[in-house]
Parts: structure tokens; C-alpha cells; sequence
């Protein structure tokens, strides 16, 4: 059975660093909120995953269906709640990605594929919030 462990180790403040696979991930609060600013918040740090949990998925998909394209970037906005815990209730995933005419199909199929089959962490979120895409293709 898969797993993963990580060790985040705190570094005064609000701040902890976190070895993952050599690399650190410094996780803290804005000034506003006590912290340094030395590093992300552990919320924002969910939706970075977001965002490389499916574009990685995208990139793939394309790369084998030997798909050119360019410039594409995963925009994510996500609402919290007002009550605490907050929590993401609404995240919505816009993918902006330059292609042929041809090939936005193709595109349109690997987002969804990601979306569907293979991003776990949509999968994550969509027990908690609800989550929609949209692609904007550049010209």
C-alpha cells in the first residue's frame, strides 16, 4: 500500500519547515495573522497541489497524445468560508493554454481526464467543496 510521511519541525514563531523528497517547504502565517511571512500558508499550500496535482495530469496527457502548445498556466480561485473552521466551499480551476485550432479537443479531453479519472487531489477537494474548471485558449 502506498503512503507518504513527511516531518515538518518547528521553527519558532508560526513558521515549521517541512523536508519533502529534499526539498524544504517553509509553511507560515502573514504578519497579520502572527506569523513572519517567511513561507506559504498551509491553506494556499492546498491549492498549489491543486494546481500541480492537475497540471501535471494535463502535461502528461498532452505530452502522449504529442500535442504542441504553449503558455499554460492554471489559475486557481477558491472562497473560504466565513465560520470556523474556514474551509474552501467554492474553487474554481480556470486553464489558459495556447494550441492549434485542432487540437482544442484534445485539450479538452486531457482536462477532462484529469479532472475525472486521474487528479486525486480534485478528488480531495470535491469532498469538501465544490469544485468546477473552465479552459480559456489563447490566441
Amino acid at each position: 500500500m502506498a503512503s507518504n510521511i513527511i516531518d515538518s519541525v518547528y521553527q519558532g514563531g508560526m513558521s515549521f519547515s517541512s523536508a519533502i523528497r529534499g526539498h524544504d517547504v517553509i509553511i507560515d502565517l502573514d504578519k497579520d495573522h502572527g506569523g513572519n511571512n517567511l513561507g506559504t500558508s498551509p491553506k494556499i499550500l492546498m491549492l498549489v497541489s491543486l494546481a500541480g496535482c492537475t497540471g501535471l495530469d494535463v502535461v502528461g496527457i498532452l505530452n502522449k497524445m504529442k500535442v504542441s502548445f504553449s503558455d499554460l498556466s492554471i489559475n486557481v480561485h477558491a472562497h473560504l468560508t466565513e465560520a470556523e473552521p474556514k474551509i474552501y466551499d467554492k474553487v474554481a480551476i480556470t486553464y489558459s493554454i495556447k494550441v492549434k485550432e485542432k487540437d482544442k479537443s484534445k485539450v479538452e479531453r486531457a482536462v477532462t481526464l484529469s479532472q475525472d479519472k486521474y487528479c486525486g487531489a480534485s478528488e480531495m477537494f470535491r469532498a469538501f467543496s465544490s469544485l468546477s474548471h473552465k479552459i480559456e485558449f489563447l490566441t
